[in-house]
C-alpha cells in the first residue's frame, strides 16, 4: 500500500511516531502527481515541499511536539492566496501574480505542520460545475477521463480522489466543494458560513464563499476543518463560536436522531441510480438507529434562479478590481477607458464575462427591485424552509448531484443545464448551512454518486457524526 493510500489521521500518526519520515511522504506525494500529471489537476507546485517536510522530521528528532496535521499533504485550491507560489483562480488575469500573503486557512495548515505540495485546477474565479471554465485546460475524472470531476473545486476533489493527497482545500459558493466530491467518490464539507475564514480567498460571491475540506475519508475531512476553522478578525464575516470538535464527533452515537427527507430532492431531474442509491444510503443510517420523516422544503424550486441572480451581482462587484492598473495582466491602450476594456476582454474568460454582464444588469437602475432586491427575499424564504423542517428533525438527507459525473463537452455549450448541476447544493448554501458530501453507492457505471447531508447552523458535529455512521456501513459486509 502506497503512503498516499493512508487517511488523513492514519498518515498523521505515522510521522508524529517516526515510523515514516515527512520527507518520504512529500516525495511519495510529488511522483505520485508526477505520474498522473495527465488529469490535470495541479497548476502550480510548491519548490520548497521538501524543505518543509526536512524541517518537520528535524523538529520531530528534536522531540518537539508536532502538530495534527504533521507531514499530511494538503491540496489548496487555486483561489487560496499562498505566499512565494503563485495564485491565479484558474484565470489568464492573475497569470504569473504571487501573493504577499498566506491566507489564515493556509497559515492555520502551516502551524498544524501539514505539507502544501500545490494549487489546484478550478473553474475560473470558481464559476463553474465541471473544471472545463478554468483558462489552463478542464481537470479530468480519475474514475474515467472522458468525464468531469465536477467544479468549480475540480483539481482538488481529483487529487484526493486519485491518491495524490490525502485532503485538500477547496470552496464552495453554489456546491464547489460537494458537487465534485460526489463526482469522484470523496467527502466533502461546506461549513456553516463564517466557521472558516475567508481571508485570501478570491472573492466571487461574498455573502456565500466559504472554505472547506475535501477528504479521502470523513475522520480525515474532520480534523482538517477542526484545524481552519475559528474566528479570524481580519474576516468581517467570520463568526465567533465554540470549537465544533469534528474528528471527536465522528465516534459520537447517532440512534435517536431524526433524519428528514425532502419530497422536493427527489423525481423530476434526479438520475434513477442517484435515487435509489440515495435512499439506499438513507436506510443505512435508520438501520443504525435513527428515525427517517418526510420534510417539504417549498421554495427548493427557485434557488436555482435566485442564487444565479444574488451570485452574479456580487461577482461584478467583486471582480471590478480586476483592471490591469494595481496587479494581474494589463493590456495597455491610448486611455485608461480602453485599458480597462482590452484588459478584461482579454483576461476574462466567456462564463466570467456572462457572469459579470448578469450581475451588472440585475444591479442596473430599473432592474435592482425586480431581480436582485426580489432574489434577497426568496433567500430569507429558502432559509425559513430550513428553519421550519429543523424544529422536526437533526438533519436533512438527499442527493448531492443530480447526476453522476457528466461527459467534458456534454454541457458546456448550455450554460442552463450546467447551472442545474447545482439544484441539490444551492439551497444549503443560500441559507447558509453547514453540508458534507459523502459516497454513496455507485452507479452500475461505476461512476460515485454522492449523499448530503444539510445540518443546522454551526452543527457540523451533528453532520459529521451521521457522515461517519454512514461511511461505517457502507464498510460493513452487510453493506455489500
Amino acid at each position: 500500500m502506497s503512503l498516499l493510500d493512508a487517511s488523513v489521521t492514519e498518515l498523521a500518526e505515522r510521522v508524529r511516531s517516526g515510523a515514516v519520515s515527512a520527507t518520504e511522504v512529500a516525495r511519495a506525494c510529488l511522483e505520485r502527481i508526477a505520474s498522473q500529471r495527465d488529469l490535470n489537476a495541479y497548476l502550480a507546485m510548491n519548490d520548497a515541499l521538501l524543505d518543509d517536510a526536512r524541517k518537520i522530521d528535524e523538529r520531530r528528532a528534536r522531540g518537539d511536539k508536532l502538530g495534527p496535521l504533521a507531514g499530511v499533504p494538503i491540496a489548496l485550491k487555486d483561489a487560496i492566496a499562498t505566499r512565494h507560489l503563485q495564485t491565479t483562480a484558474g484565470s489568464k488575469i492573475l497569470e504569473g501574480y504571487v501573493p504577499p500573503y498566506d491566507a489564515t486557512v493556509v497559515a492555520r495548515l502551516r502551524a498544524a505542520d501539514a505539507l502544501l505540495p500545490g494549487k489546484t485546477n478550478m473553474d475560473e474565479f470558481a464559476m463553474g460545475s465541471s473544471n472545463e471554465n478554468s483558462a489552463y485546460g478542464p481537470c479530468k475524472n480519475p474514475h474515467d477521463v472522458t468525464r468531469t470531476p465536477g467544479g468549480s473545486s475540480g483539481g482538488s476533489a481529483v487529487s484526493v480522489a486519485a491518491r495524490m493527497t490525502p485532503a485538500a482545500l477547496g470552496s464552495d459558493t453554489g456546491g464547489s466543494i460537494r458537487q465534485p466530491a460526489a463526482l469522484t467518490g470523496v467527502v466533502g464539507v461546506k461549513p456553516t458560513y463564517g466557521r472558516v475564514s475567508r481571508y485570501g480567498l478570491v472573492a466571487f460571491a461574498s455573502s456565500l464563499d466559504q472554505i472547506g475540506p475535501i477528504a479521502s475519508d470523513v475522520r480525515g475531512a474532520a480534523r482538517v476543518l477542526d484545524v481552519i476553522a475559528g474566528r479570524d478578525p481580519r474576516d468581517a464575516t467570520s463568526i465567533t463560536a465554540a470549537p465544533a470538535a469534528c474528528e471527536a464527533a465522528c465516534d459520537r452515537d447517532v440512534r435517536g436522531l431524526r433524519i428528514g427527507v425532502p419530497d422536493e430532492y427527489f423525481g423530476e431531474g434526479i438520475d434513477a441510480e442517484v435515487d435509489a442509491s440515495v435512499r439506499e444510503s438513507i436506510s443505512k443510517l435508520e438501520r443504525a438507529g435513527c428515525t427517517i420523516e418526510r420534510v417539504s422544503l417549498p421554495h427548493t424550486r427557485l434557488a436555482v434562479a435566485t442564487y444565479y441572480v444574488i451570485a452574479t451581482a456580487e461577482a461584478s462587484s467583486n471582480l471590478a478590481r480586476f483592471d490591469g492598473v494595481r496587479y494581474g495582466k494589463r493590456v495597455d491602450a491610448a486611455d485608461l477607458k480602453s485599458l480597462y476594456g482590452k484588459t478584461r476582454d482579454a483576461g476574462f474568460g466567456r462564463e466570467v464575462k456572462r457572469r459579470i454582464l448578469l450581475g451588472t444588469f440585475v444591479l442596473s437602475a430599473g432592474y435592482y427591485d425586480a431581480y436582485y432586491s426580489k432574489a434577497q427575499k426568496v433567500r430569507t424564504l429558502i432559509a425559513r424552509d430550513f428553519t421550519a423542517a429543523f424544529e422536526r428533525v437533526d438533519a436533512i438527507a438527499c442527493p448531492t448531484s443530480p447526476t453522476p459525473a457528466f461527459a467534458l463537452g456534454e454541457k458546456s455549450g448550455d450554460p442552463l443545464s450546467m447551472y442545474m448541476s447545482d439544484v441539490c447544493t444551492l439551497p444549503a448554501s443560500l441559507a447558509g448551512l453547514p453540508a458534507i458530501s459523502v459516497p454513496s453507492r455507485a452507479a452500475t457505471s461505476n461512476l460515485p454518486i454522492g449523499f448530503q447531508l444539510v445540518g443546522r447552523s454551526c452543527d457540523e458535529v451533528m453532520l459529521f457524526a451521521l457522515a461517519a455512521a454512514c461511511e461505517r456501513a457502507s464498510r460493513s459486509p452487510r453493506a455489500s
